[in-house]
């Protein structure tokens, strides 16, 4: 009984160290007689580390009877946008951060194995934040991919 209240305790503090976005619309791609449609569906987040960026994903949302179960599995499709809403500060730990980036956006994207990811990645070079998005599953991912950069700009209030 502990090990599966350790087992959900991880799963819930993990979920909860990505951020969590807030849909702002979809727009129907193929009608289905039963069930939903299949959609693009149009999302944004906040960056959870970094105040004032706000990041735009648009996705597809697989439909019909499975989709409206959660038993389907959502195409790797994905594009990315992501913008400056006001002063960035960028913390030490990010600009020193690993090359692999952080992972600050995660949707489950089948019912078990796959997942949309966005990780971002700090160019101190050109002072910029890049976000990348893609898809993976555990044994076969895509290569699909998006991306976005925010110079980090000087903000009037």
């Amino acid at each position: 009984m502990k090990y599966k209240q350790l087992i959900t305790g991880c799963l819930l503090a993990l979920a909860c160290s990505a951020a969590h976005a807030e849909q702002v619309g979809s727009v129907d791609t193929v009608f289905k007689m039963f069930g939903p449609d299949h959609k693009i569906v149009v999302e944004a987040f906040d960056d959870p580390d970094v105040k004032n960026v706000t990041c735009y994903i648009s996705r597809a949302k697989t439909g019909g009877i499975k989709g409206g179960l959660g038993l389907a599995e959502d195409t790797s499709d994905a594009a990315i946008s992501c913008q400056q809403v006001g002063h960035i500060e960028v913390s030490d730990k990010i600009k020193k951060g690993k090359t692999e980036g952080e992972v600050v956006f995660q949707k489950r994207t089948s019912l078990v194995f796959k997942k949309l990811q966005v990780v971002r990645f700090y160019d101190a070079k050109r002072n910029a934040l890049v976000y990348l998005t893609y898809s993976d599953k555990v044994v076969d991912g895509s290569p699909k991919n998006a991306i976005s950069a925010v110079p980090i700009m000087p903000w009037k209030e």
